[in-house]
């Protein structure tokens, strides 16, 4: 019976051992105090979930992943599966678990998404990633906040001391899915305006985060997916700032669904719509982005 009990005890120990061993590390975006923070609650305190890729196949790329949600929430599909998507193309990945509304409004979300891509920066040595290939991948109300990263990006402050405050924030590429671009007009999603700008928000401010109309030659590579379909974003969105990036000469590539509604994360339910995530492993090769670059 003793022999049960220990063969018992050390499968137990195992299968927990196993599962400690599986559970993702966690690192705040800032020790201490957090920037503009309403309180110390969870909910307060925005951070990365790391992803690795496996050693045998990590390529050094990384991409921080912006789950969508309506700046209300976060979709845990649009999160540890698309971490492990990238992970076998041999990237990193870093899912951002940034703040919301209604309790914080722009900038702080902002603020999250660009302290996240430059701490995956600040760290690429201990973390294995080149500093120089570090993407942004979002969806929905996740979409807006990267494209808001690829558009009002900032380059590092060599005097501050903050050493993660010292790199830019601006991602190397950017792939967005289904996105909330415009927060003008009919085709704005009101809700991730709402959460994001609160009630009644200027028009002014309303205008600097419709990433339509902030796109640059600096904005970084762009890839975006779409169903004509959609509802709840109408794809138009995507079509805005694919516009905008050609219009600026900024490389784009733009895929438009006829079947995909809204949130259909990597899967696609075995529809034509789930193909994307091949074009865009495609994409991001044929950039080199899986390529050490010099």
């Amino acid at each position: 019976m003793w022999k049960l009990g220990v063969l018992a005890l050390f499968l137990w120990w195992g299968v927990s051992m196993e599962t400690r061993v599986q559970q993702p590390k966690t690192v705040r975006l800032w020790e201490g105090r957090v920037p503009l923070a309403q309180g110390d609650s969870p909910v307060d305190i925005p951070f990365i979930t790391l992803y690795p890729a496996p050693k045998e196949s990590r390529n050094g790329a990384a991409v921080v992943v912006c789950p969508g949600g309506g700046y209300g929430g976060l979709a845990a599909h649009e999160a540890e599966p698309v971490a492990k998507w990238l992970n076998k193309l041999g990237v990193s990945a870093f899912v951002l678990t940034y703040r919301l509304g209604p309790r914080y409004h722009h900038p702080v979300m902002s603020n999250d998404v660009s302290r996240a891509i430059r701490m995956v920066r600040a760290n690429a040595k201990e973390w294995e990633v080149d500093p120089k290939r570090i993407g942004v991948l979002g969806f929905s109300a996740g979409g807006h906040l990267a494209s808001t990263a690829e558009t009002h990006f900032a380059e590092g402050d060599p005097a501050a001391d903050d050493s993660v405050e010292r790199v830019s924030s601006r991602p190397d590429l950017a792939v967005l899915i289904y996105p909330v671009i415009t927060l003008s007009g009919p085709y704005a999603h009101t809700g991730s305006r709402n959460n994001l700008l609160g009630e009644n928000p200027p028009q002014d401010l309303i205008a600097l985060l419709s990433n339509e109309k902030q796109v640059t030659e600096k904005t970084p590579p762009t890839f975006l997916v779409h169903g004509a379909d959609d509802k709840a974003v109408p794809c138009e969105n995507s079509l805005l700032f694919a516009a905008a990036c050609r219009k600026r000469g900024v490389p784009v590539e733009l895929h438009i669904y006829e079947h995909g509604e809204h949130g259909f994360g990597i899967g696609g339910d075995g529809r034509p719509v789930g193909d994307w995530v091949k074009r865009c492993a495609e994409w991001m090769k044929a950039r080199g982005f899986f390529q050490e670059k010099p």
